[in-house]
């Protein structure tokens, strides 16, 4: 069954949407947008790193991506806005990794793979990495999802609940790493923050409540997967980017469909 590399390349994006979705909905109530951006493009160093010491590409873009998460909370709040600070180390990684991958002499490796992904070249392997790392987020979601949803909405009351926010937000930055370092095969780390923000931002107007704003984003994904990948396959497009370019036309068609409701 698995020979099909459509086939593949169709379980693997689901994956990587049940992983992505719930997470942006998390980046999108915390304007976390440019946080996830980082986040991502630190990955490509991760990955260069892995190469150059033989080890595995995803055991390299979560420990990347997880410092440079890390690295962002440790250091905001002092002297740096947070938009100057995650600018400054967005660009400063993702150029470190473009230049390290350069010294690699003796490995060839597709840099557009990595920069756009390359599902359709998904192995059977891949989708084993891929739905471990997307169960191992969403058990974490649902292990700490009232958590995190009361630190979201009031850091005050969650305090007073006996919540840590700093935990918790250590906890969404681990989950963060691990949805990137399972989506750069797949969308690769230029379009992983778009499938962060754009299925959750497409589900928010149909949705009463946190619970199901998330069911939704992750229906919109899978859709969007869908969809990108049968644009790909009749129109020998690029299928990252169609992906993302279908997400794209959802959230148009949602943005619409919420100003006729207002408007009614």
């Amino acid at each position: 069954m698995f020979d099909d590399f459509l086939l593949r390349a169709l379980l693997a994006g689901f994956g990587v949407a049940l992983a992505a979705a719930p997470i942006g909905c998390f980046v999108v109530w915390r304007r976390m947008a440019y946080f996830g951006d980082a986040t991502a493009h630190a990955a490509i160093l991760g990955v260069a790193l892995s190469l150059a010491f033989g080890l595995p590409v995803f055991t390299g873009a979560v420990a990347v991506a997880l410092l440079m998460a890390l690295t962002v909370s440790s250091l905001s709040g002092r002297g740096y806005s947070m938009d100057t600070l995650l600018g400054v180390l967005a660009h400063s990684s993702l150029a470190f990794g473009l230049v390290a991958v350069s010294f690699l002499q003796d490995v060839r490796i597709d840099l557009m793979a990595y920069l756009f992904g390359d599902i359709l070249a998904v192995t059977t392997g891949d989708l084993g990495v891929i739905w471990g790392g997307a169960l191992g987020v969403v058990g974490l979601l649902v292990w700490r999802w009232q958590a995190l949803l009361t630190t979201t909405l009031n850091p005050d009351l969650a305090c007073a609940s006996g919540l840590d926010p700093r935990r918790e937000q250590l906890v969404l930055t681990l989950a963060l790493a691990l949805v990137v370092a399972v989506a750069i095969k797949v969308v690769g780390v230029l379009l992983i923050a778009a499938l962060l923000l754009v299925p959750a931002a497409a589900a928010r107007p149909f949705a009463a409540t946190p619970e199901r704003m998330a069911l939704l984003a992750a229906l919109v994904a899978m859709a969007a997967v869908a969809a990108g990948l049968g644009v790909s396959f009749y129109h020998d497009t690029p299928a990252g980017p169609s992906i993302v370019c279908a997400a794209a036309v959802l959230f148009a068609f949602s943005s619409l469909w919420r100003s006729v409701r207002n408007a009614a």
